[in-house]
């Protein structure tokens, strides 16, 4: 298995995600709650194949197609929505799974991780969020380590312009390429899964990287200051299967 990466330029156009109610990652309107806040978030109490989870158990698969990203690079737009840090790429990047290809929307950081590995939490993960021209969902999560290696240079490209203020946005013009949020080993595990935020709606398919990526302490300290907990607890897996592609 390979996975592709073309070094171009991927443009990233923010805009805020729209919500009929509010909730957030503490306190009353938190993630215990989010069934409760709205109708349309019964998903979020109710579902069977909520995200995230922690991975262990996975079957090994090598008929699991490859992932193969063709990511393109160029100014973006990074929004600080009030609870994490989103990016909204314009048209151009997509990863290609078992022939169907999937077009980038969101780039989403959480702080910690939300897929545990063996009952471990990474420092942080990027959440890509991508949908194929039928509307089938699917999350990239690629999870970061402190002082792994240094820091993360992309997301270095970012925290230089994060916006302070909740609800407002930052133009970046230079080059940037989301394809450094991945991992040079393409292996992954994949089941079905959520949207890890509310409505958490299901029928997405999640892929998680194997391997971990290096942020340091600087860059996980930033995003701490300007949000604290940014992420969902784990959910039960209801016996669903999680499968590897090493």
């Amino acid at each position: 298995m390979r996975i592709v990466v073309f070094l171009g330029v991927i443009g990233l156009c923010a805009a805020a995600t729209a919500q009929t109610t509010p909730w957030s990652y503490l306190g009353k309107d938190g993630p215990l709650n989010w069934g409760k806040l709205d109708p349309a978030y019964r998903a979020c109490r109710d579902g069977r194949e909520q995200s995230p989870i922690d991975i262990r158990g996975a079957h090994l698969n090598k008929a699991l197609p490859a992932l193969e990203f063709h990511y393109i690079g160029s100014a973006l737009t990074v929004e600080n929505n009030g609870l994490t840090i989103v990016v909204h790429p314009d048209p151009g990047s997509y990863f290609s799974y078992g022939g169907v290809r999937y077009d980038l929307q969101e780039i989403v950081f959480h702080r910690p991780s939300e897929t545990a590995v063996h009952g471990r939490l990474d420092d942080m993960d990027v959440e890509l969020l991508h949908k194929s021209a039928d509307g089938r969902q699917a999350v990239v999560e690629v999870r970061f380590l402190v002082d792994m290696g240094g820091p993360n240079a992309t997301m270095a490209a970012l925290w230089a312009h994060l916006p302070a203020a909740p609800g407002t946005t930052q133009r970046i013009t230079d080059m940037v390429n989301p394809g450094g949020l991945l991992p040079a080993d393409p292996g992954y595990w994949t089941y079905p899964g959520s949207l890890s935020t509310p409505p958490c709606t299901e029928g997405v398919q999640w892929f998680v990287m194997e391997q971990e990526l290096s942020v340091s302490r600087s860059q996980l300290q930033q995003f701490r200051q300007m949000f604290g907990v940014a992420s969902r607890p784990l959910q039960d897996p209801h016996g669903r299967r999680i499968e590897a592609n090493e």
